[in-house]
């Protein structure tokens, strides 16, 4: 892998050397800069086939890239490309073909590259993302592989090139345009015997890994857990030589860390040539401030996976190793995680998790192998495997109670030991004991949150979000669940629908969400909408459209719960826009999520209620802890959703931690419909100093 970068503007030629030095990392086997009249392009390579130097030149035509493709050759020979490489075989494909969906179906690999043609300029990246690319169009246009090679040279407003969009900048109009791909559907489940579909699963599973063997010294990032153990089966059984790498905390003060645990008796049962890195605490913090900066992102989960990984991949690279195998994205096809078992459509969930990959796991893990000059390979991330993946009925995912049911059964069938196959999933961060070592850091540096000390190492970074507002207990629960965690929170949109029967929007008591902005110290944007079925989701897109060329927002933070119809049209809208999506109560238990948000200190109020067990005396009171014990009990006893998420009721925040000012109502009525149904009518509030 390689790493990349382009400047079309005034100013380009010592801000293409200072933003390639950022990347250099990513490639010591060469680099080279092309500079035109009025533009730059960079490479830097790091070389697995054939070293051929980029960028690529031919007449006006210029060409970067950072790429793995696995049927070059077979591309080569079909039309007749007479490439050296993968890279130039891209070049000259596209010479002959138009940059389209259609086109970049035919490439089995990852890539992330720039083609320029002479008067238009293409990015496009590998449709799940693995391979990073990130771009600016403000006073010129700029990419780049690492968002901090942008940062280096004063680009502001850096986006990251959506993997599901091909992105066309026209260099004579000064205009972007972006292009819709196709992605993986979960609409077809096969109808095949499980035998059979353990055999394709199995199969698909070994040309995965067969493919991505190199012809350089590499190794495997070695966790003890199904999809490492199996990956390095697979590699004994083909004949291959390599090294797992486990890195753990060591603390004589805790327990064996159990990635350690069973990291060591799979290696002794299989035979596999394990080296273990133990790293004391005293050493953990000099890891961190190299992490953070290099993942651009002082996020808990992300630096709790990031330590180990990071640890193992400088071991690597000790050790002469070009490339390193990891098992992710094992559960997002195979359906590995807690949010799988909580859905009614799993397929359809994964589908989801795999959406967010690329933000959520990939561009770390990237960064940390390259930064270590090592190539990460996914084989559990091929895209025949994961198209196939989609299409395994439910039921062989999630089997009396089991996660990844079906590759856990693939393990067994090819010889893995009981004891192994059926690991329960640890995540990297606990398994290595590494998350206790953040909280004795943060506990030893006087902070209350890991957040708050990691955030030292990177101060002023994080997205801009707007929030999603609808004056009720999930939205504004959720906005403060981001700000916790210290992500920016730039502006509110409100929606206020005419409809009070939207299928999409809250409307009860909507007109004080610009009190609970004002309370929060929030810009607020309210946007209005007849509330027409799907028709109101262009009123959304608008607002949000709005939102980000006004407040500059790269994401937006919802309430969602449990509804799919909301979220998944929310997602939608972003992933149209390149936006980021972040719902942090999503699949959060109900009841758990209802004592937690008065555990934090908001106060809240019912304004609506539409369901059995519920009556008039529930509006307009601060609802306890003691009301939560009451509607547990209704949940019992006739189904009543704890968090009213089924409609049974609507509320309304007037305090919380995160307010400076509080609301008061001063004038209100209810309106009974009948015994089970009423609305409080709020006609007079105020803000209030606290």
């Amino acid at each position: 892998m390689c790493g990349i970068i382009g400047i079309y503007a005034k100013e380009h030629v010592k801000q293409i050397e200072a933003g390639l030095k950022v990347i250099l990392p990513r490639g010591q086997d060469a680099q080279k800069i092309i500079n035109k009249k009025n533009f730059s392009i960079g490479h830097c390579l790091h070389s697995i086939v054939e070293r051929v130097e980029q960028p690529f030149q031919d007449e006006e035509k210029f060409f970067t890239s950072n790429c793995e493709i696995y049927n070059w050759e077979e591309l080569n020979k079909k039309h007749s490309l007479n490439a050296q490489n993968d890279s130039e075989m891209i070049f000259k494909f596209l010479q002959v073909k138009i940059v389209s969906n259609e086109t970049l179906s035919e490439l089995d690999g990852v890539y992330a590259f720039a083609y320029d043609d002479g008067e238009k300029v293409w990015l496009a990246r590998d449709i799940i993302g693995i391979k990073p690319l990130w771009y600016s169009h403000s006073d010129g246009f700029y990419f780049a592989s690492e968002k901090k090679a942008l940062e280096k040279i004063g680009v502001v407003n850096i986006q990251e090139l959506n993997p599901r969009k091909i992105l066309c900048y026209n260099k004579v109009k000064d205009k972007l345009e972006l292009t819709e791909r196709s992605f993986f559907t979960a609409n077809n489940e096969t109808k095949s015997s499980f035998e059979k579909i353990k055999t394709r699963t199995s199969e698909l599973i070994d040309s995965a890994v067969k493919k991505r063997i190199p012809n350089r010294k590499f190794g495997v990032l070695f966790s003890g857990g199904i999809d490492s153990t199996y990956i390095s089966y697979l590699l004994k059984k083909f004949g291959q030589s390599f090294i797992c790498y486990t890195a753990v905390l060591d603390d004589p003060a805790l327990k064996k860390p159990q990635d350690l645990e069973y990291a060591e008796m799979i290696a002794k049962e299989l035979g596999f040539d394990l080296k273990v890195i133990k790293i004391p605490l005293a050493r953990v913090e000099g890891y961190i401030k190299k992490i953070i900066p290099l993942i651009e992102d002082y996020n808990v989960i992300k630096v709790g996976v990031a330590l180990p990984f990071y640890v193992a991949c400088e071991e690597a690279k000790k050790d002469g190793c070009k490339v390193l195998f990891s098992g992710l994205g094992s559960e997002e096809i195979f359906a590995g995680y807690a949010r799988h078992k909580e859905s009614i459509n799993i397929n359809r969930e994964c589908v989801s998790g795999l959406i967010k990959l690329y933000e959520r796991d990939l561009y770390r893990d990237d960064v940390v192998t390259m930064h270590n000059q090592i190539e990460l390979r996914l084989p559990l991330l091929d895209k025949t495997l994961v198209e196939y993946a989609l299409t395994i009925p439910s039921k062989y995912k999630l089997y009396d109670g089991v996660e990844k049911y079906v590759l856990r059964q693939i393990t067994l069938d090819n010889g893995m030991p009981e004891l192994f196959a059926n690991r329960k999933k640890k995540a990297a961060q606990y398994g290595s004991n590494f998350h206790k070592a953040l909280d004795k850091l943060t506990k030893k540096n006087g902070f209350k949150l890991k957040s708050e000390y990691l955030r030292q190492f990177y101060p002023g970074h994080n997205y801009k979000l707007g929030a999603l507002l609808s004056t009720g207990k999930d939205s504004v629960y959720a906005l403060y669940t981001m700000q916790k965690q210290k992500y920016n929170v730039a502006c509110t949109i409100t929606i206020d629908s005419s409809n009070e029967d939207s299928y999409m929007f809250h409307t009860p008591a909507i007109e004080l969400a610009a009190m609970q902005s004002e309370a929060m110290g929030l810009p607020h944007l309210v946007w209005k909408t007849n509330g027409e079925k799907e028709k109101e989701l262009d009123d959304l897109r608008d607002a949000i459209v709005y939102a980000k060329e006004k407040y500059q927002i790269e994401g937006i933070i919802t309430g969602a719960l449990f509804s799919n119809y909301q979220r998944e049209r929310v997602e939608k809208i972003c992933d149209e826009l390149s936006l980021k999506i972040f719902n942090p109560l999503w699949h959060i238990n109900q009841e758990t999520e209802m004592r937690e948000v008065i555990r934090e200190g908001f106060e809240f109020i019912m304004v609506k209620i539409a369901a059995e067990g519920l009556n008039k005396s529930w509006l307009n009171k601060i609802i306890t802890q003691k009301d939560i014990d009451n509607l547990s009990a209704l949940n019992d006893k006739v189904g009543l959703n704890i968090a009213g998420e089924g409609g049974e009721f609507e509320s309304l925040v007037l305090d919380g931690p995160n307010f400076t000012k509080k609301i008061v109502l001063e004038d209100v009525f209810i309106n009974e419909e009948d015994e089970m149904t009423a609305t409080l009518i709020i006609k007079k509030a105020k803000l209030v100093e606290k």
